[in-house]
């Protein structure tokens, strides 16, 4: 069988999850410079649109857990989400912090040499619509860096969107469970790569998925011999929250 040639991999081996895992209030600025200051230097986190359809950080559909509002996070416009408390949640120090727009955290990026991994979390109706406005405002955002932003999502609506507003951005298909076409799947929506919860994978899964000629990458890994074990399969970039226990600094030789 002929061997097929990996696309390019720029990015680190090692990702802080929502920017710095439970160390800071998660998709916020200080949990960039937490992550950051922690020898990270890529972080995942979670884009959604506010009502008025300003890109910004949250994982939730509703705002109760993370902030200090309540109801649909698409239910407020961005100067309402922009005043509210998104760091007393977490702990006391965070008191006051804000949530981020997507803009914002492209300044931190570039200014830092950050690598990203936009996770497009569409609100259940705006899939499509989120989509195509995350890629466009990350293809300007980001425009002319050396690295650029990895979209991913579950939504295959919201990752068609994107591939067809910014087809030059690399994309990854996120998966939590192991569909039977994800070969298919993966191809229709042209990704780079897929993005496994962890638990799914095996050395041989890791394999057939670099050798239909996709990257692989890995969430939510907090123990350090699961990454261990990860990196034996051959694993590209492993997502974690325990960015105080699981080093960043790892080889990045080409291991395909």
């Amino acid at each position: 069988m002929a061997t097929i040639e990996l696309p390019p991999w720029p990015y680190p081996r090692r990702v802080a999850h929502r920017g710095a895992g439970k160390l800071a209030p998660e998709n916020t600025l200080a949990a960039l410079r937490i992550g950051y200051a922690h020898g990270y230097r890529m972080a995942e986190f979670d884009v959604k649109l506010s009502a008025d359809g300003v890109a910004f950080l949250l994982h939730d559909d509703t705002l109760d857990r993370t902030t200090n509002a309540r109801g649909r996070a698409d239910g407020y416009s961005w100067r309402e989400l922009s005043r509210l408390d998104a760091g007393t949640w977490h702990s006391a120090p965070y008191a006051g912090e804000t949530l981020p727009t997507l803009a914002a955290v492209a300044s931190f990026a570039r200014a830092h040499k950050f690598a990203v991994n936009v996770e497009i979390k569409p609100m259940p109706g705006r899939e499509r619509e989120t989509g195509a406005a995350v890629a466009l405002d990350a293809k300007s955002l980001w425009s002319g860096v050396a690295t650029p932003p990895l979209l991913s999502s579950f939504s295959e609506v919201a990752l068609e969107a994107a591939r067809d507003a910014a087809p030059e951005l690399p994309r990854a298909y996120l998966l939590d469970e192991l569909p039977g076409d994800w070969r298919e799947r993966a191809l229709g929506l042209e990704c780079v790569a897929l993005d496994f919860r962890h638990t799914l994978l095996t050395g041989a899964l890791v394999r057939d998925v670099r050798a239909a000629g996709f990257r692989v990458l890995a969430w939510t890994v907090n123990d350090p011999r699961r990454v261990d074990a990860l990196d034996e399969f051959g694993v590209d970039s492993v997502i974690t929250d325990a960015i105080d226990i699981v080093s960043p600094d790892v080889a990045d030789d080409e291991t395909a």
